[in-house]
């Protein structure tokens, strides 16, 4: 969103509006000012209008006007009037006159113009007023990519037809721009192109404008949402040449579904579907009639979502447990790694993708067969933090602004705002975003006075503020160049000291450049400005200036050459000493500090007197140091090279020779900077602002102090904002536009005539905070003859300082002393004031404190009596306790009954009416509930409790029945009755021991007497009796039952102790006795084990087959150890062939493994060696330790 421009106060009561005219027509503008006279300029594409005949401008008192004859295309530009400062903008559009030409029904009803929508406030160009002095300048004709006309806000009823119209200029284009049309975003309205929606464009060649245009769109409220489908019938028309008719009675939805692939290009141009591809998208995505996946018992999500570096599975259900899956990603398979691993558990297919990246992020697929599961990852990038914030900047108008920040991922997307407004790429390009890896920058090119503001750059994980300040340029001059007489010969220096070391300027003698050369010098170091004459001549003698560039200064001096004259001196002439205020009072030099101080004094005397220079009865001796005298034969000269405060004082020339003596005193007075003044003292802070105050420098540098200057930075930064361009008269400023929370220091500069001094010391670091708000919900929650419990709930607002905590104070009832009741802070909610005087009455109050002090106090309008509150007993029963209680065996029994009274009452535990044991069950009791516990329970802690609520004559109780429950005993009696048929009946009677529940039933279950494998026939069975049919006929069957509760099956079973015998049916037959065929055979091995070589950490088997009658008995054995209570491993046995899961074997695992059956008839032995490959890295770093081990 562009940033909002600060408008100026306007001139103008009534501005001209955006107008539309058919070519040919005459237009008309017309503005009122708030005064009449005032000066009104009319502008058109940024050139002032002259009054012509096609332009007619007129003005009566305060009301303008504007007239444009015979409206032509190229009339359609911006427009503006100017008064005063300022400035409106608006527009002319031109259209072409209408041709009475056939239209089709979806065109014949005009459409608004465009004008008559209501402009979108960002998009508008009316009513843009600016400043003259800051005049933006007029957007180019032609830039890339830029929007002549916008499309325009409209409103429609419904049944109506709007049209949005855009216009490109592509003047800088190789070719003819391409114009898309979205609905929102994302939606292309190219695939939606029919009797409801058209899309035109016209290519102007010689003006290089693209006219685009969406119309003829009919508001339907039987219109479908974004996603849904569409009836393409109703939306094609046929096209033909020369006329358009609608096509509703053809259903081309159907004729393309019917046709083939080849036909379809045909089709489109015949019906006029001007986007096919996405015809045939919309095609794809008919809800056909979802058959039942055969593969698949539960497919995938529609999409998952993780964070990175995290891990996800990814799971399907199969119908097939032995089915074989495969994985893709993109439509590419997925191939085993240490990030993607494949799990197979029963019917479960698992996908698990450790350390998940952004190059994760996919379309993922599950196949079984012809058969597929679809689904989508998203991984979640972790938050990006501001590793480094802004800082604060000042600069001056039309300087370059870079604020600069650090996040911690590389190339991360952030957001700029100004004032909680966004910033974005402007068509001006105002602000630049530029990405250098970790760093981000904001740039501002060229600023101005609006530019002013707080900058906040965001992430989702990070909030940085700093403030910008753009103040106006001001040039201050420390120090003036001044008037120099010299001599011939000597060295000329102007100098000059300005407040900006960037500045640059010119030196002119007489009005004519002063250009450098070998006795002439010009010199700029820092603020500083010098210009050097050596060996000074009388055409030197000028008057001189210095201008700096870009500023309306001009700092003048001149130049005077002194000429030393040669009169005829008699001989014996005493000496004398040729000084302009000789006589008067004495001579004040002043010199500044570091400069160098030359005093030349014209002497005279015959013979040549004597020179001696005196300080304060101190004689001064010429040298090779910084003080010197030279002696000459007109004059002496005394020098002090870079003067210093200690030079300054009254010094004394004494002229002596054989005829008298003469002598002469000389003021010098050294001026300096003034000292830096001593570190600020901060008060006053408040949420956004401070006071500072300071006192004079200890010297002010021999010259008045004209004012001060005040900087300020974060603790943290290196970088010093100065706070105020006019010098500060005052001792105390106050500091406003801080960031709550930031940690700042201050320190202040002295400014005297000659210049500025050094900072002084810092302040104490200081935090802008606020006291946070009082707190809330401030109640009394309890009270009793000694004490009061409170409680409350934090302040709304607690701000940056944080909160320290809160302090209570009580006051009695007709006093005006608040008394602390807390020992200092608590940063609890809550509080028990104890030791009270029974029956006073307290006022209370209580208040939020933090660094900043405190807030406002909470109290409690009512004053409290401290006096016990008599209260009934009475237990709240919960509702789950209302009812019998069941619990298993070895279960925990927690009971918690709540309860209410005051003071506070005798609870009494009864069972059955007896006293419980405490050894037994654990009781215990507080000022709110009881609580029963049983750690583990058993069967005689069932019965019926009671627990009593007693306060003095007043009583409560509540009954409680809790039954603990057991598996139960087998049923008892069970009988073969009868058999017959494939049918036989049983009868049993219950189990005597039933658990202390209810019986629910019976599981009744078969066993073929050859097998002895057991299979179920009923469960939950309620009757004592039943019939088992359908027995394979010359079979022998036993029969078991277990009984059933709540807590499950019996332990043990009841089993028949004969077998039903189901005879054969049909004749007699009497077979001739054979000698019975004895059947059995020792174990053999028809399959035997084969060695195996596995990797460390996944499961493996070992198998083989066995034949043997009687059925053997099997054994597994590893270097000759049993492994049949080993839980690591799992042995099966199905249908003969024998299995050895080993889970997740180590090397340790690897040996012998021998397979053994046994049978009455004999035994047989097999055994095989698995060797167990630990992983290819080696943890212990030694490569002959791995290659062994492979």
């Amino acid at each position: 969103m562009p940033e909002p421009v600060k408008k100026a106060v306007s001139a103008f009561t009534k501005k001209p509006k955006t107008a539309e005219v058919t070519a040919g027509n005459t237009a008309v503008f017309e503005a009122e000012t708030e005064k009449s006279g005032i000066k009104v300029k009319w502008q058109r594409a940024g050139t002032e209008i002259t009054e012509s005949e096609k332009y007619v401008i007129k003005t009566e008192g305060n009301k303008h006007s504007l007239t444009i004859n015979n409206v032509g295309k190229e009339d359609d530009v911006i427009y503006a009037v100017i008064a005063g400062s300022s400035k409106v903008k608006f527009e002319l559009k031109v259209k072409e006159p209408e041709k009475s030409e056939t239209v089709t029904p979806a065109e014949a009803v005009p459409a608004p113009a465009a004008s008559e929508s209501p402009a979108p406030p960002a998009e508008s160009s009316q009513h843009t007023e600016v400043s003259s002095a800051e005049t933006q300048p007029e957007s180019p004709l032609d830039p890339i990519g830029l929007f002549v006309a916008r499309p325009q806000d409209g409103e429609v009823t419904v049944g109506g037809n709007i049209t949005f119209t855009a216009k490109v200029a592509g003047e800088s284009l190789l070719k003819k721009p391409s114009v898309k049309w979205f609905k929102g975003k994302w939606m292309d309205l190219g695939s939606k192109v029919g009797k409801h929606l058209q899309l035109h464009d016209n290519y102007d060649r010689n003006t290089k404008v693209l006219l685009a245009d969406q119309g003829s769109l009919s508001s339907n409220t039987e219109g479908h949402d974004d996603g849904a489908e569409f009836n393409f019938s109703s939306l094609l028309k046929k096209r033909g040449e020369g006329k358009s008719e609608s096509q509703s009675d053809v259903d081309v939805w159907d004729i393309l579904r019917k046709a083939p692939p080849t036909e379809y290009e045909k089709i489109a141009f015949q019906y006029g579907i001007t986007d096919l591809r996405g015809m045939l998208k919309r095609l794809k995505r008919i809800k056909k009639e979802e058959k039942k996946s055969t593969a698949f018992l539960k497919k995938l999500d529609p999409a998952y979502q993780v964070d990175k570096g995290q891990k996800i599975k990814l799971m399907v259900e199969v119908a097939n447990p032995d089915a074989d899956v495969k994985w893709l990603k993109n439509g590419q398979e997925i191939q085993v790694s240490g990030r993607y691993i494949f799990e197979a558990v029963g019917n479960k297919r698992i996908l698990t993708i450790n350390h998940c990246s952004l190059a994760d992020d996919a379309a993922y697929e599950c196949v079984v067969g012809d058969e597929k599961s679809f689904t989508e990852l998203f991984v979640k990038e972790p938050p990006i933090l501001i590793t480094r914030p802004l800082e604060d900047q000042m600069v001056m108008v039309g300087e370059r602004v870079e604020f600069e920040c650090e996040v911690s991922e590389e190339g991360a997307t952030v957001k700029w705002e100004k004032d909680g407004i966004e910033l974005t790429r402007e068509e001006t390009f105002k602000y630049r975003f530029k990405k250098d890896g970790k760093k981000q920058y904001l740039i501002i090119n060229e600023s101005t006075k609006e530019d002013s503001g707080h900058y906040t750059v965001k992430t989702n994980g990070g909030v940085s503020v700093a403030e910008l300040i753009v103040q106006e340029k001001k040039l201050e001059v420390y120090q003036s160049i001044a008037d120099l007489t010299v001599k011939a010969r000597d060295q000329a220096v102007f100098k000059c000291e300005v407040s900006d070391e960037n500045v640059k300027g010119i030196w002119l003698k007489n009005g004519k450049e002063v250009i450098p050369d070998e006795r002439i010098k010009i010199s700029h170091i820092g603020r500083i400005h010098k210009l050097t004459i050596e060996d000074v001549t009388p055409e030197d003698e000028a008057d001189y200036s210095f201008i700096p560039q870009g500023f309306a200064y001009n700092l003048s001096a001149k130049l005077q050459f002194l000429e030393v004259k040669i009169d005829f001196v008699p001989r014996e002439e005493p000496p004398k000493i040729h000084l302009d205020c000789l006589g008067q009072s004495p001579d004040t030099i002043v010199v500044v500090a570091g400069n160098k101080l030359r005093l030349d004094v014209p002497v005279s005397g015959d013979p040549t007197p004597t020179v001696i220079w005196q300080k304060v009865n101190k004689l001064l001796f010429e040298s090779e140091g910084r003080v010197r005298v030279e002696m000459h034969e007109d004059h002496c000269v005394f020098i002090i090279e870079g003067a210093e405060k200690e030079d300054e004082g009254v010094y004394r020339v004494i002229l002596k020779n054989p005829v008298g003596e003469d002598k002469a005193d000389i003021t010098v007075k050294v001026i300096d900077v003034p000292d830096p003044p001593e570190a600020p003292t901060i008060s006053n802070i408040g949420e956004d602002y401070c006071t500072v105050h300071w006192q004079p420098p200890k010297y002010d540098g021999g010259q008045p102090v004209l004012g001060y200057i005040l900087e300020r930075k974060k603790k943290k930064s290196y970088r010093w904002m100065r706070l105020n361009f006019d010098l500060l008269k005052e001792l105390t400023y106050e500091a406003k536009r801080m960031i709550e929370g930031v940690v700042y220091e201050m320190r202040i500069y002295a400014v005297n005539s000659i210049g500025m001094s050094r900072p002084s010391p810092a302040s104490q670091p200081f935090m802008p905070i606020a006291p946070p708000s009082e707190p809330t919900h401030f109640t009394v929650e309890d009270v009793s003859d000694s004490t009061v419990s409170l409680k409350w709930r934090p302040p709304e607002r607690i701000g940056a300082g944080g909160l320290d905590g809160y302090m209570l104070e009580y006051c009695k009832d007709g006093s005006t002393e608040w008394i602390p009741a807390l020992p200092g802070l608590t940063e609890r909610t809550s509080a028990l004031i104890k030791d009270l005087v029974t029956g006073d009455k307290l006022y209370f109050r209580i208040k939020a404190v933090n660094l900043a002090g405190e807030s406002g106090a909470a109290t409690i309008k009512e004053p409290v009596t401290v006096q016990e509150i008599l209260q009934r007993p009475k237990f709240w029963l919960p509702r789950h306790l209302r009812q019998t209680l069941v619990k298993k065996v070895g279960e925990t029994v927690n009971i918690v009954i709540p309860f209410q009274g005051k003071p506070r009452p005798k609870i009494t535990w009864l069972k059955d009416g007896q006293t419980l044991d405490s050894k037994d069950v654990g009781i215990r009791n507080s000022s709110t509930d009881t609580i029963l516990f049983i750690r583990k329970a058993e069967l005689h802690h069932s019965g019926a409790y009671e627990v009593t609520l007693q306060i003095e004559n007043m009583s409560d109780k509540v009954a409680i029945t809790i039954q603990i429950i057991d598996k139960p005993g087998p049923p008892q009696n069970i009988k073969l009755v009868d058999v017959w048929g494939f049918n036989a009946a049983l009868e049993w009677t219950p189990p005597q021991d039933d658990g202390n529940a209810q019986i629910l039933g019976y599981t009744v279950q078969k066993a073929d007497k050859k097998t002895m494998e057991w299979y179920t026939v009923f469960d939950h069975y309620r009757r004592t009796n039943c019939i088992v049919s359908d027995l394979i006929m010359g079979n022998e069957y036993f029969f078991r039952i277990f009984s059933e509760n709540l807590c499950g099956l019996s332990e043990t079973a009841a089993t028949t102790k004969n077998p039903a015998y189901i005879q054969k049916t049909g004749t007699t037959y009497k077979p001739p006795c054979y000698k019975e065929h004895d059947f059995s055979e020792a174990p053999k091995f028809t399959h035997p084990l084969v060695n195996r070589s596995v990797i460390a950490g996944y499961n493996t088997t070992l198998s083989c087959a066995v034949r043997g009658i009687p059925k053997p008995k099997i054994f597994w054995f590893k270097n000759k150890m049993d492994l049949s209570g080993d839980a690591k491993y799992r042995m099966f046995s199905k249908q003969g062939v024998l299995t050895l899961e080993i889970r997740k074997p180590t090397p340790f695992d690897g040996g012998i493994y021998t397979c053994k059956a046994v049978n009455e008839c004999g035994e047989a032995e097999i055994e095989c060696r698995l060797d167990v490959r630990g992983n290819q890295t080696n943890p212990t770093g030694n490569p002959s330790t791995a290659m062994k081990r492979q």
